[in-house]
């Protein structure tokens, strides 16, 4: 079975059911107040999308988009206009994935695979790397966790007990260890242990005598010396409900360690979630998971038709 046809789409389009009335409920109002489109309406489209967190850069390309159609193909109604921007948003949200795919599947000549995590403290790192861990293991992979985020004495305590919950083992050192020394020995036991997947937890702050990003950096280096390719994913996990504070994350992590996707957590409790829009369009990283809600399966890796579909509150035929 298709595996995106396995997520809840009502789980999701309720989990974005603030962000739909931030921006989609706004827009139709518009459009049913003013009963026609013209350049007024769109120049009110475009505020909207902007006050949405969808980014001025995608906005701006969004309504240019509706402008030219509109004039060519004459669109009139709420329905239609309703049709041509979720059209333009899920051309212009990015990436095109397989929907055949298994988005756990992993490359049989990478073992282990190796996830490094980022992200500042308080964005979901801990409960992301717990619910990896665990649809890693639903798939039949033996997973390790690495616990590098010495620094945190809680950190260790959290990730601890998601482990247990996911049922996998986890790798960590007393408070203070080197974090890079945690990365080695959690590849080194997966090596050992024949695992599939090691997942690294780092910190997310800086700190009085270390800079966060220099210590990431570090943690690659040490990684490479045991796997020339590692990590074979940087994950960024960034919190959606802080809207444009998250773009700005993704460009200092990526411009230090090199993100390869990205985890948007929170999207059930903002109304920012066009966040994921324009964090895709303007650093070019894809999205690989969402979160909208505390449960292992509010963790779901990311569709953009299911996404755009939920944001509109449309449901297809995902049986």
């Amino acid at each position: 079975m298709n595996w995106f046809k396995k997520i809840s789409f009502s789980r999701l389009s309720e989990g974005l059911s603030k962000t739909h009335d931030e921006v989609v409920g706004k827009i139709n109002r518009l459009v049913k107040a003013k009963g026609t489109i013209d350049e007024d309406t769109l120049e009110q489209i475009e505020e909207i999308l902007i006050g949405g967190d969808v980014g001025v850069d995608t906005s701006l390309t969004i309504v240019e988009r509706i402008r030219e159609r509109v004039s060519s193909e004459k669109y009139n109604t709420t329905e239609e206009l309703d049709n041509l921007i979720r059209d333009e948003m899920q051309m212009l949200i990015g990436g095109e994935e397989d929907p055949g795919a298994n988005p756990f599947a992993i490359p049989r000549d990478k073992k282990p695979y190796i996830i490094m995590v980022v992200g500042v403290n308080g964005v979901g790192k801990t409960t992301t790397i717990g619910k990896l861990a665990h649809h890693y293991k639903n798939e039949a992979y033996s997973v390790m966790i690495g616990a590098a985020d010495t620094y945190r004495a809680a950190a260790n305590e959290q990730l601890d007990i998601w482990a247990k919950r996911a049922g996998v083992d986890i790798i960590s050192q007393a408070h203070g260890a080197d974090p890079a020394s945690v990365a080695y020995d959690t590849i080194a036991a997966a090596r050992s242990r024949d695992a599939n997947v090691v997942i690294i937890d780092t910190a997310g702050r800086l700190h009085t005598r270390v800079n966060l990003m220099e210590e990431l950096k570090k943690i690659k280096r040490v990684m490479k010396k045991l796997d020339d390719e590692a990590p074979h994913e940087v994950l960024l996990v960034v919190d959606g409900s802080t809207g444009q504070n998250a773009i700005q994350q993704a460009r200092m992590f990526n411009e230090s360690v090199g993100i390869t996707g990205l985890v948007v957590t929170k999207l059930d409790g903002t109304a920012k979630g066009g966040i994921v829009f324009a964090i895709t369009r303007e650093l070019k990283i894809p999205v690989r998971f969402i979160g909208v809600g505390e449960k292992l399966e509010d963790l779901q890796p990311f569709d953009r038709q299911m996404f755009v579909d939920a944001l509109f509150q449309i449901e297809r035929d995902i049986s």
